[in-house]
């Protein structure tokens, strides 16, 4: 927008700003009903908030549920016996015959000859 005369470049942006040739909409609404999505969004947040917390409280709980369980004490404070020596024995046992038999596979020839060699 230059003109031919001296200041007529800020006659014609004054003119343009008058008349409003730039339009710009600042307001996109349709007509009638609608949805404000806000009101969900702040909805579903919440709930969101909430759920979190309520499981935060649970799993605090139940950690102190079990936490307070495995103190292995009786009330006369007599410890309870919770693990059976022959249970362990046996598997001790099996574990030392699974050994022995697992030395015996490796260090025996092999069967198949290579042809290779």
């Amino acid at each position: 927008m230059v003109g031919r005369y001296k200041g007529e470049t800020f006659k014609l942006y004054t003119l343009a700003m008058e008349i409003k040739i730039f339009k710009t909409k600042k307001s996109f609404k349709k007509g009638g009903l609608h949805i404000n999505p806000d009101i969900y969004w702040g909805l579903t947040l919440a709930i969101a908030f909430i759920l979190a917390l309520i499981f935060v409280i649970f799993g605090f709980y139940l950690f102190a549920k079990i936490n307070k369980e495995l103190t292995m004490i009786e009330p006369n404070n007599v410890e309870v016996e919770t693990i059976n020596k022959s249970k362990i024995d046996e598997t001790l046992e099996y574990f030392s015959s699974r050994e022995k038999k697992s030395s015996g596979i490796i260090n025996s020839p092999s069967p198949v000859i290579d042809p290779s060699l």
